[in-house]
């Protein structure tokens, strides 16, 4: 029997000036468009993860500030994800940074630029959380509780 588990992963919305920091990633052969994004790692929080993947995908060290949404979706392929979506803030560009692997380049569009390029988002909840946080949808961070 096969033990089923979902994926846990995290996201970052940030806005500077009416743009969103957004990756360009070769997945499987494909452009893809997505916020910065990827899993949750051994002994880290939801946060922490959310500011790590933001360093490694677009070089910019953030904040994050609150919760915008916890996620549940399933993929084409039957993979469950949890996904925790955050706003932060724009800290420091830190150029030394390398990339991770498949992450073509960061780039700055506007909501409309993102909905535009709709064929091409990682999943439907790209464009979702960056539409819940332009409405304003907000959860503090001391909702979450961490236990060792």
């Amino acid at each position: 029997m096969r033990t089923w588990f979902p994926r846990v992963t995290v996201a970052t919305i940030v806005e500077q000036e009416g743009r969103f920091l957004m990756v360009e990633e070769d997945v499987h052969g494909e452009l893809k468009l997505n916020q910065p994004a990827g899993h949750l790692e051994p002994n880290e929080t939801l946060p922490q993860a959310a500011v790590r993947e933001t360093r490694e995908e677009t070089a910019w060290h953030v904040k994050v500030d609150y919760l915008v949404e916890f996620s549940q979706w399933t993929s084409e392929s039957g993979n469950h994800y949890l996904r925790a979506c955050f706003a932060g803030t724009a800290i420091e560009l830190i150029p030394e940074q390398t990339l991770d692997e498949g992450i073509l380049r960061a780039v700055w569009l506007t909501r409309e630029e993102v909905a535009a390029r709709r064929e091409q988002l990682r999943s439907p909840l790209v464009l979702h959380h960056i539409d819940h946080y332009i409405m304003g949808k907000q959860t503090p961070l001391d909702i979450f509780s961490y236990y060792d």
